[in-house]
């Protein structure tokens, strides 16, 4: 049926008008709604439909329908239609049949998108129309990318045995699109196509089936979709291989002693990568039979040897006797425990020494204590060392001998045969069995009521025993030591670290009578919003336990601690195994990291290794760096940096820049080196460090310039600039020469302490009693800002001596007296009565 030409805009106005106010069903595929009594041929279908798109970041997409024949076409977007003037049209017609063609684009917002609530994605459709009727498109759907930057589960550190099967799982971040994944082998592309002994799983979790000694490396998980690129902490993986013996060899020719041998070596295999070393002896001996032992004791030769032999052993075993006689007699004398030894209280005698008044008239005395005998001990106090100890000598004598000043130093003994018997039988029980006795790490004294101090030099770690801490009457022998992480197990659940050193003091279930202070580093950024500190303390059965929950101490409890920006004092009246730990409460927790740049002192080859070390920023950890590069023969070639590492589960970066390519070559297959997060946050780890492997192009090269750039991926970041000779420059190595901290690891007596004894007494006399004008005890705390901590102080049964113990704990050695005299001054009280001592008073 003809149609005339002007009933065709009516026409369409009317299907128009139909569609508008319709209610049909959306479908996702092309329908075609043709017009009664028209030619079905002339429906418009789709050259080009509309397709799923996603938006990326805010960047609009565009949708695009071509439809022939087509008179309009118009995109219809979550059941509404889009306005006209939004869209862009393309009329042409088709050259083969006349047809007239229509292309309609559009572009869809991020923010259009987001403007649908609900379960129901975005959809556009589009509709066109021809003289015979209207056809519809298929539905494209258009949704928001993007991707998580969490991993749901990140692959884990392994060690394995070798041909043992190992998974490694990972569950990418949520994304849309779904995420892709791929792994990495020490940055390289794992491709299973290559490796039949690799495969990835459905659920993403790369398998190796038979695990190979060059599969031990560090693996990556990668997730990436068209918005971002994620990466997993990096998974340490160790193949290993325990040792294994290797067959007996044939025995031995039979010897003079009727004896042969055979041997054996743990070669087959050896142990790798840390696997376990072959159990048993690699020598066997025994005697030859009968047959073999040809050699007989028939000539007066061998007679002889026989008889020399057997009067040799004769006189072995005699002396043998001898010293366990004499073991046995000077052990009756030594009870076991130290602290009731009525022969060690006798160590001891102070006296009064008056000095002329020509020399000093305010020289400060000390009272004889009538509880001891009086016997001293000459000689020295301080760490024990190899070789015969001096004799153990008991003679009468003063014990207190005067110094420039008005002050006195206490007498104190070298280790003797008594005291090393007593830490051996100490150091037998298991709790103290790993005890570094004799080490750089350890110190020991012995000490009375008059207190002392030990220092564990270039450490930080110091314990100050505070005068009448020791009962009247007692002798303790005690030690401070600090303890390698890996010698000593601390379980840290969670997310918690180790901030501080591990220290030990003792021996534990000594009686104290005041709280003495263990003073050690940390590495930690206070911040009470970002942390939740806990000093843990080890039990003698090995078990660690929080005994104290800083932020909430009960001013009554046995444990109290001052924290500072690098160093916590410990306050405690029993002793044992310390650390301080702490949990991240948000990202912003942040560690101190100590950036320490080693090489060679002398270079004899091509390669020049540069060593970056990234440990705890204290005292003990620079100590121990520091003697470990003397031994490799390493120098400092920059000034240290502090990095502040954060809880973002983001690991540490290292990389080389700008090596000049004409002198030197860099040996790094890839863009940067990575240490995990969790080697650093743990804490527990020692000598983490990367090292860049540089190659000179001539051995007369000599001058090296580049950077060496550190950072947490999104986070804090420090640039080294390197410019120096590697053979003359040598400008940085007095950075890290170890300083004595304040003379002797040892101190007894007044010579341990800043304040001198009677002007320390005139103080706490002076301000323990409460005072109405506020010239107290508690004034003084304000003005040393201790005021924190007055609930601890009016806990105790002096507290100007807590205060005045934390003071010489902060200050020591080199503590300002004429600053606690203006304090004390301060107070109303006067300053010249309390820190002078008359003659009268001696």
């Amino acid at each position: 049926m003809a149609v005339r030409p002007g009933l065709w805009p009516a026409l369409l106005g009317i299907v128009l008008t139909t569609w508008l106010h319709g209610s049909g069903a959306q479908q996702s595929a092309t329908v075609a709604n043709p017009v009664p009594g028209t030619n079905p041929d002339l429906l418009p279908h789709f050259l080009v439909e509309p397709e799923d798109v996603y938006i990326v970041k805010n960047k609009p997409v565009l949708l695009v329908c071509k439809a022939m024949p087509a008179t309009q076409i118009f995109f219809k977007c979550n059941g509404e239609w889009v306005r006209q003037v939004d869209h862009v049209i393309e009329r042409s017609t088709d050259d083969s049949s006349g047809l007239p063609a229509m292309e309609v684009r559009i572009n869809v917002s991020r923010q259009q998108v987001e403007k649908v609530f609900g379960l129901e994605e975005y959809w556009c459709q589009c509709v066109a129309w021809s003289s015979s009727g209207t056809t519809k498109s298929q539905k494209a759907y258009i949704r928001i990318a993007y991707l998580r930057k969490n991993f749901e589960q990140e692959p884990l550190a392994k060690e394995v045995s070798l041909e043992q099967g190992i998974v490694l799982p990972c569950r990418p971040p949520e994304g849309i699109p779904p995420a892709e994944v791929e792994w990495l082998r020490n940055e390289d592309l794992v491709d299973p196509s290559l490796d039949p002994n690799v495969y990835i799983t459905r659920e993403h979790s790369l398998v190796v089936r038979q695990a190979r000694l060059a599969d031990t490396a560090n693996y990556t998980c990668v997730a990436k979709n068209i918005v971002a690129r994620r990466r997993s902490t990096s998974a340490a993986v160790i193949v290993y291989v325990d040792g294994s013996w290797s067959p007996w060899s044939k025995w031995s020719a039979c010897g003079l002693d009727c004896t042969h041998w055979r041997s054996r070596e743990c070669s087959d295999p050896a142990p790798r990568n840390g696997g376990e070393e072959c159990q048993g002896t690699d020598l066997d001996t025994r005697n030859c039979t009968s047959d073999l032992c040809v050699h007989t004791a028939s000539g007066p030769e061998d007679v002889a040897l026989y008889v020399g032999l057997i009067a040799v052993a004769v006189c072995l075993l005699l002396l043998l006797l001898v010293l366990i006689l004499v073991y046995c007699r000077k052990k009756e004398g030594l009870d076991s425990d130290v602290a009731d030894s009525s022969i060690l209280t006798s160590g001891f005698q102070p006296v009064s020494i008056k000095p002329s008044k020509a020399d000093n008239p305010h020289l400060l005395t000390i009272q004889p204590d009538l509880s001891t005998t009086t016997t001293t001990c000459q000689g020295s106090l301080c760490p024990r060392q190899d070789g015969p100890s001096p004799k153990f000598q008991l003679a009468n004598g003063h014990l207190l001998s005067p110094l420039g000043g008005g002050r006195h130093t206490l007498h104190h003994s070298s280790p003797t045969s008594e005291a090393e018997d007593f830490v051996s039988r100490l150091s037998t029980q298991n709790y103290f069995r790993s005890l570094p006795r004799g080490t750089s790490n350890m110190t020991y004294g012995t000490f009375n009521f008059l207190g002392g101090r030990l220092m564990i030099p270039n450490t930080g770690i110091s314990l100050l025993i505070p005068p009448d801490a020791i009962p009247r009457g007692k002798i303790y022998e005690i030690y401070l030591t600090l303890h390698k992480p890996e010698d000593v197990r601390l379980p840290l659940a969670g997310c918690q670290t180790l901030l501080s050193p591990i220290v030990s003091c003792g021996p534990p279930g000594v009686l104290l009578t005041r709280p003495v202070i263990l003073v050690m580093d940390h590495c930690g950024e206070p911040c009470p919003e970002s942390w939740s500190l806990r000093l843990k303390k080890q039990s003698c059965e090995g078990s660690w336990e929080d005994v104290l929950h800083l932020g909430e101490e009960a001013p009554c409890h046995l444990y109290y601690c001052q924290l500072e920006a690098g160093a916590c004092y410990v306050f405690t009246e029993q002793l044992g195994r310390f650390a301080l730990v702490g949990e991240a409460l948000s990202v912003t927790a942040t560690k101190r990291l100590k950036l320490l740049l080693f090489a060679p002192v002398a270079c004899t080859s091509l390669e020049y290794n540069i060593r970056v070390y990234c440990l705890h920023d204290t005292h003990d950890a620079l100590k121990e760096v520091v003697q470990l590069e003397k031994q490799l023969g390493g120098q400092l070639i920059q000034e240290p940096r502090v990095l502040h590492f954060k809880d973002s589960y983001h690991n540490l970066r290292l990389s080389i820049h700008d090596v000049p390519s004409s002198l030197w070559k860099s040996k790094l297959l890839v863009s940067y080196q990575e240490i995990p997060f969790y080697h650093i946050w743990n804490g527990t780890q020692q000598f983490l460090h990367c090292t860049f492997t540089l190659e000179r192009v001539s051995p007369s090269t000599s001058d090296l310039a580049c950077k060496v750039w550190v950072w947490q991926v999104e986070g804090d970041g420090q640039s080294f600039n390197i410019n120096f000779n590697i053979t003359k420059d040598t400008r940085f190595a007095e950075l890290l020469a170890l300083e004595s901290e304040g003379g002797v690891p040892a101190l007894v007596g007044p010579s341990a302490f800043k304040i001198p004894f009677l002007i320390r007494q005139k103080i706490i006399t002076s301000l323990d009693p409460p005072c109405s004008r506020g010239a107290d005890w508690r004034t003084l705390a304000q003005k040393l800002h201790l005021d924190s901590h007055l609930s601890f102080f009016a806990s105790k049964p002096s507290p100007t001596a807590m205060i005045l113990n934390l003071w010489e704990a902060r200050h020591f050695p080199n503590g300002n007296l004429s600053q606690l005299a203006a304090a004390v001054a301060g107070l109303g009280q006067p300053d010249a009565g309390l820190f002078t001592v008359s003659e009268a008073e001696c």
